[in-house]
């Protein structure tokens, strides 16, 4: 095992301090509520500080807020020698809520060996007791779907269950509601199957044994939906993300009777139990509604008045860089008489692909800030950027600073003038970034065009005779 020492050494060695980077925009009091950026590591504001975390990667595709640790995980990242032979392990990368700074990451492990299968650690979450959890993506060849609890100081898996699908369908993203252990409450665990109209459910009381996981749906792992908006949709896309609702009133409040489906290709719908829509974004100001391809929403409440936070875009959306709507709901908690408040980030965090990954993660933490309630907010979009937001009505708003001014033939942003600054050109003329994902940068030249002349601009002050 001495490549496992050797690379957990440097493992540890990477804990670093990140830049104490702000968003720097203008966010206005909304009804007496205000939002503050407390920090954000992403393309668009931190530049290489970002870029150069290993945490920026597409196989970096789910991330949780859990106490004053933020997760981050990655599959098949640390290469460890394991029973002579030469191997990988998934990691969680970790970072402080409070600043942003990176610490050491838990390479994962189960029974001691290596975990680093194809998307071992795809989705990782917290349950209401604050215990961790991981799931791979499973294939519709694969009719099982391992569950597992993460040591927060080990990197240690525990295989709690693993659930029967009974109709193998793609599994990416679970969701978990009420404590994996079964000792303080029961657990319900849900995932939407791709490309079709199942729903996956499997649930365990308080008490209960690991052997007594049961199917969801009155004894069944799935129910097959038929209520779809639109109307003339009949299945979700690919990569559907579900989040159940804690429902204090209920008699079981963590049974997550309600939920939504982010389809992907379809905006969020909320379903009861029995697979029935609930509420939708039918006659929602369309200005509100999300643009297809981006998966992800959450629900917070703040002094009585119920919020939602969704993913408007990702990376490829028109004119939005993987940002989410803040929104106070309508009348009975409801989408339709919502209104916005803000747009986090309001430049984005960036608009790189990320290889399809559809997720953006969102974690809601509770507490108080200048005497009143205050909520703080998590959002991750992969091989884009993270950030964390703060909302209340003590929560003092970020003052912007003045922009400072762009060095000529700076094309990235980054305060560096270089070779990555031509390749920028170059794939803006090749058409594979737009101009916009470098406002005001790209026309070295001033010409009003983006071709060749700003290429040789950028060489020439790179040698000096520009």
């Amino acid at each position: 095992m001495k490549k496992f020492l050797l690379f957990a050494a440097t493992a540890a060695m990477m804990a670093m301090s990140a830049s104490a980077i702000i968003d720097n925009q203008l966010y206005e009091p909304v009804n007496g509520i205000n939002i503050a950026n407390v920090w954000i590591l992403d393309r668009v504001h931190a530049g290489t500080a970002y870029t150069d975390l290993d945490a920026c990667n597409t196989k970096a595709r789910t991330a949780v807020m859990a106490g004053d640790i933020i997760y981050v995980a990655r599959s098949e990242a640390w290469p460890m020698e394991y029973e002579g032979k030469d191997t990988v392990t998934g990691v969680v990368y970790r970072f402080k809520v409070e600043d942003g700074t990176q610490l050491e990451p838990l390479v994962v492990t189960l029974d001691g060996a290596p975990m680093g299968t194809l998307l071992s650690v795809n989705c990782i979450g917290v349950d209401n007791f604050g215990h961790l959890w991981i799931t791979p993506y499973t294939s519709e060849l694969n009719n099982d779907q391992p569950f597992y609890s993460l040591d927060a100081e080990t990197g240690e898996l525990t295989l709690l269950a693993t659930f029967s699908k009974d109709i193998p369908q793609r599994v990416d993203y679970c969701d978990v509601m009420g404590d994996i252990t079964l000792e303080e409450a029961g657990c319900t665990v849900m995932a939407a199957a791709a490309n079709s109209s199942l729903i996956y459910r499997w649930h365990a009381s308080q008490g209960d044994a690991w052997d007594d996981w049961e199917g969801g749906f009155a004894g069944d792992p799935y129910l097959d939906i038929s209520d779809f908006y639109p109307e003339n949709q009949t299945q979700w896309g690919t990569a559907p993300t579900v989040k159940m609702l804690y429902d204090p009133n209920a008699d079981d409040p963590y049974a997550g009777e309600l939920f939504y489906v982010d389809g992907f290709n379809l905006p969020p719908a909320l379903y009861a139990v029995n697979g029935t829509i609930v509420d939708n974004f039918e006659g929602v100001d369309p200005e509100l509604i999300p643009e297809s391809g981006t998966n992800g929403i959450a629900e917070f409440e703040l002094e009585g008045r119920n919020f939602v936070v969704y993913s408007k875009a990702q990376y490829s959306g028109d004119g939005h860089g993987c940002q989410a709507n803040i929104c106070e709901m309508g009348e009975g908690q409801t989408f339709l008489g919502m209104e916005k408040y803000w747009q986090i980030p309001a430049d984005s965090l960036g608009k790189v692909s990320d290889g399809g990954i559809r997720a953006h993660c969102f974690s809601i933490k509770y507490g108080e800030e200048g005497g009143f309630p205050c909520v703080t907010l998590f959002t991750f979009k992969c091989y884009n950027g993270m950030a964390v937001y703060k909302i209340g009505r003590g929560v003092t708003p970020n003052i912007p600073e003045p922009p400072t001014p762009s060095v000529p033939g700076d094309v990235t942003g980054d305060g560096e003038v270089d070779i990555a600054d031509v390749n920028a050109i170059i794939n803006i003329m090749l058409q594979k970034n737009p101009a916009s994902d470098y406002p005001g940068n790209a026309d070295v030249t001033g010409d009003g065009d983006v071709d060749i002349a700003d290429v040789n601009a950028v060489i020439n002050i790179m040698l000096g005779k520009g």
